[in-house]
């Protein structure tokens, strides 16, 4: 293990280019300025879920419809003192279909039975004209459920994290990315790929590619991050964003360059594939002065490890 402890004369090793919000899990992100940070991550990220007609999570792994569908919160949702009113909405649009407003005041029935896939618990159903929006735009019964903070936990897994939370993220609450890695990509692919194929929280310029893969512990405007697990790789990325259809790459690039096979053959082999670093943010266990990481921000590393076969996977 690599450590630094740098004072004011410390060289950081990046910078935050990019901050992404997905308020909608599967759906299309924004891109902010500045997100303030909670105890899941940051705010209004993957708060709410678009369902089945038995609670179960739909996703772009099954639905790549969902890719199209835009997601628009009010500007200053993104304050970190900001607080809803009733006259502030989450408005979706997509293809064919007529705008929907969702209003983002809780204010709709609790429903059990709603589960993702290790998570099973109460959600709050945002009502019938949300969900028949989404029953006619995929085509089979549909409803948008929110994430009860107040009485719902879902739990990072401890292995790799202890003690953190998240709402309907795949596994943890940030993924970061570095451009260095994607541009490194693109140069291998006969298409380059655009970021948003890899929906990462937050992206990073100016280190070397695949950087990220060493870093398990930075600072970025004085929040600590924790690198928990290489971020391993679904179908999601083979998904045009534009247009739902999905390809063969990045999978079959990726396989060749980032497997486990190739990055950590001294460890147990999955098949998997890996591209960024998923994490967790130390004051985000604990309450008090605001927290928000903005574009801008320099990004200090604090320890790394030596290779990616060393890091947590």
């Amino acid at each position: 293990m690599w450590s630094i402890f740098g004072g004011s004369k410390a060289e950081p090793a990046a910078e935050v280019s990019s901050i992404f919000i997905y308020p909608i899990k599967s759906c299309r992100g924004i891109s902010v300025s500045e997100a303030p940070i909670t105890s899941t991550g940051f705010r209004w990220d993957r708060q709410w879920l678009v369902i089945n007609s038995k609670g179960r999570a739909y996703t772009q792994r099954v639905e790549p419809k969902l890719a199209l569908v835009e997601v628009q919160l009010p500007n200053a949702a993104f304050n970190g003192d900001w607080e809803p009113t009733n006259t502030s909405y989450l408005v979706l649009r997509a293809p064919g279909m007529s705008e929907l407003k969702v209003s983002m005041k809780s204010t709709g029935k609790v429903i059990d039975g709603v589960s993702m896939w290790e998570w099973s618990g109460s959600a709050l159903d945002e009502g019938a004209e949300a969900s028949e929006w989404f029953s006619n735009y995929l085509g089979k019964t549909s409803r948008l459920v929110r994430f009860i903070e107040g009485s719902e936990t879902r739990a990072v897994d401890p292995e790799y994290a202890c003690g953190y939370r998240t709402m309907f993220s795949d596994l943890f609450p940030f993924m970061l990315l570095s451009q260095g890695s994607l541009n490194a990509l693109n140069e291998l692919l006969k298409e380059p790929l655009p970021v948003n194929r890899f929906r990462p929280n937050i992206l990073v310029d100016g280190c070397e590619p695949y950087a990220e893969d060493l870093w398990t512990e930075i600072k970025i405007n004085g929040l600590i991050f924790y690198g928990v697990k290489l971020c391993s790789r679904c179908k999601v990325p083979t998904i045009n964003q534009e247009n739902g259809i999905a390809g063969n790459e990045p999978t079959e690039m990726l396989m060749k360059v980032r497997s486990d096979k190739v990055l950590r053959s001294n460890c147990k082999q999955g098949g998997k594939v890996y591209f960024g670093q998923n994490l967790v943010c130390k004051e985000s266990l604990t309450q008090g002065k605001s927290k928000v990481i903005k574009v801008g921000d320099p990004v200090y590393v604090l320890k790394k490890v030596s290779s990616a076969a060393e890091a947590a996977a």
